[in-house]
């Protein structure tokens, strides 16, 4: 389970839930307020105050008109009764219904208020030549005011107060607020999971591979982001600077296997140096004086006698020689360590071998920055002079050793790859260990000294991919910058 992620996304729920609780109540307080401060309460007093006014001012207007009609000062508009055919459709339903007057509005938006009165007549139930049946109507002119208009004018008012009014108007503007801040919330929590995300991977990655490394994983790396900046920041540092402790501690736990086996081979060889010595001295002189005494009178006896003692000595001699061989790998190498230059010492080690390699071709590429190493002069000199020498006879006559010297990090690097036959997989793996012989004449351990020479430097020799077709070998040395106290067997 991401702990770290988790924890960054409720430090950011801790950190905005309670700002946006705050948001939410200030705005809806100010909501509050903003909302006693409305108009609709003003508005439909002024309509209701509005419409008090015009009715009083339209019943004002019908008793005057009812006034004048009565007293003879306002002239009508008589329709006849036999001519109802041609009446407006408001003077046939006022002459079909059994009112005795009616007040209506006329003219443009009802601009004019008019008084409807039935004639006495036929339709009253009297017969009168004089007044023949009909509708009189008198009209009074409202000055402008349009009634209608004016009456539908607030009628739409009041429905307009009436709809706001029917609304909650508060509920609606808190739950749009809060559908705009949760989603807003939202979508900025959606980018910081990703962050969090990303910067919890690399940190989990960390805690994994110290974990995994503590436990005896020595081969678990950390991937150092995807981009330059992911590399620089300060979890990418700590990426990095795991993978380069990591790198360091397998090296060095390597050298420490390594060195701990060459102990071991090293006692060997002690006490196979010390036997033999002892049991090649005494074996030596009894022959030389069997050879000594006995005096045979046949010649072929004693041509026999003398090339078999020959060939005990010689023998002998070879052991010895390996005996030798043997207390030199068991004797502890003198470490004094100084600055050199490396492409000087290439060049000094080639030189010395090309006359006796005069066949082979020695191609060099130094690196013209002139990398310098921390180490002991007659370590490297050993080292080159086994590794060169090795090369030389694997490319044999006519063939090619090509020497390359450059920086690697905190150290350098002298490439030797030559054009021969190459190494097998057994031999490959068995390369570097004491008494394994794989030439003619070899003591087969000149690669084992070079190797613990390199170790004890702080540095290495180890089988590279070669460039030739044939072996190829990496040694590296601590560079004078970079140098470390060279470890002790």
């Amino acid at each position: 389970m991401n702990r770290l992620r988790n924890r960054l996304i409720l430090a950011f729920l801790a950190a905005t839930v309670l700002p946006l609780a705050a948001t939410v109540w200030i705005t809806t307080s100010l909501l509050d307020r903003s909302l006693g401060y409305a108009t609709t309460g003003e508005l439909d007093r002024v309509s209701r105050t509005l419409e008090a006014t015009v009715r009083q001012f339209y019943q004002r207007e019908r008793e005057a008109l009812k006034t004048d009609a009565l007293a003879g000062r306002a002239q009508p508009v008589t329709y006849l009764a036999a001519d109802a055919g041609t009446w407006p459709e408001s003077i046939r339903a006022f002459w079909e219904s059994s009112e005795a007057e009616r007040f209506g509005l006329s003219g443009p938006g009802g601009d004019h208020v008019d008084y409807l009165r039935r004639r006495p007549g036929e339709g009253a139930g009297v017969r009168s030549a004089a007044a023949p049946a009909g509708v009189d109507v008198y009209t009074r002119d409202l000055r402008g005011l349009r009634m209608e208009e004016l009456s539908a004018e607030l009628r739409a008012t009041r429905q307009r107060i009436g709809s706001i009014d029917s609304h909650d108007l508060r509920r609606g503007f808190t739950l749009t607020l809060l559908v705009l801040l949760g989603a807003a919330w939202l979508i900025s929590l959606a980018p910081l999971i990703y962050i969090a995300h990303r910067t919890s991977r690399p940190i989990r990655q960390l805690t994994e591979g110290l974990t995994a490394f503590a436990d005896g994983d020595w081969s678990r790396r950390l991937e150092n982001g995807h981009s330059a900046g992911a590399a620089r920041d300060e979890v990418g540092r700590a990426v990095g600077a795991f993978n380069r402790m990591a790198d360091q501690l397998r090296a060095s736990r390597e050298r420490l296997l390594y060195l701990a086996q060459v102990a071991s081979w090293q006692s060997l060889a002690r006490k196979t140096a010390h036997e033999l010595k002892n049991s090649l001295t005494p074996i030596r002189l009894t022959i030389e004086e069997v050879q000594a005494r006995l005096s045979p009178t046949d010649p072929a006896d004693r041509a026999f006698i003398d090339q078999a003692v020959q060939i005990v000595v010689c023998e002998i001699d070879s052991l010895e020689r390996r005996v030798r061989a043997f207390s030199d790998y068991s004797s502890e190498p003198p470490i004094h360590p100084e600055l050199l230059d490396v492409n000087g010492l290439v060049a000094e080690r080639v030189a010395l071998l090309r006359p006796a390699h005069a066949a082979t071709v020695f191609d060099l590429k130094l690196d013209p920055r002139g990398p310098r190493v921390y180490a002991g002069a007659d370590l490297v000199k050993g080292i080159l002079t086994n590794v060169l020498q090795n090369a030389a006879e694997a490319a044999g006559s006519g063939g090619l050793v090509r020497v390359i010297t450059r920086p690697a990090g905190r150290c350098s690097i002298i490439e030797v790859h030559d054009s021969g036959p190459g190494l097998s997989a057994d031999a490959a793996a068995t390369l570097f260990e004491p008494t394994i012989t794989f030439k003619e004449g070899g003591m087969g351990l000149g690669l084992s000294i070079a190797k613990r020479d390199a170790v004890v430097s702080g540095g290495d020799v180890a089988l590279i991919t070669g460039q030739l077709g044939g072996a190829a070998f990496g040694i590296t040395l601590p560079d004078a910058a970079g140098s470390a106290r060279p470890e002790r067997l």
